[in-house]
């Protein structure tokens, strides 16, 4: 099963004209048992201020197809890397936790729609090849569009 970890902007895209289609189909994948969700703290901290809509989103997710996961210092070190190397500003401290976080935690796909700062070829490059230097695997980022299972009607 593939393991996706699933930053704030995919949760908040359920309700977005142009991103909700892809983010609602992400999470019913999550719902079905199809890929497994990994859930950060720090994606619970930044939905904390969010409508309770947003929120619920969440619940609808059985336990037993989410991984929780926390924050640690192996993870701060990472982001803090990504940031002195300039992959990242000070001011994405947030994003580099998820590619650490991510990275960290074994995910098969880091799963997003900030295309500023996460899903970027040349960032990607950048957390990659620090990751392989610090002797970490390396991550793939995709939107949601990107990492769904395809439809029998899409199969080739």
């Amino acid at each position: 099963m593939i393991h996706v970890y699933t930053d704030t902007s995919v949760i908040g895209g359920c309700f977005d004209k142009e991103f909700k289609e892809h983010s609602n189909a992400l999470l019913n994948e999550f719902r079905l048992g199809i890929k497994k969700l990994l859930l950060s703290d720090i994606v619970m901290m930044e939905l904390d201020p969010a409508k309770d809509e947003v929120k619920a989103k969440l619940t609808e997710i059985p336990n037993r197809y989410k991984i929780e996961i926390k924050g640690h210092p192996k993870a701060i070190k990472l982001a803090e890397t990504y940031i002195a190397e300039g992959a990242l500003s000070n001011k994405c401290y947030n994003d580099a936790l998820h590619i650490a976080l991510a990275t960290l935690h074994g995910a098969d796909i880091l799963a997003s729609w900030n295309f500023k700062h996460i899903v970027n070829r040349d960032r990607i490059k950048l957390y990659n090849s620090i990751n392989l230097r610090m002797g970490y695997r390396i991550i793939e980022i995709r939107t949601p569009r990107e990492i769904l299972k395809p439809n029998d009607h899409e199969k080739k």
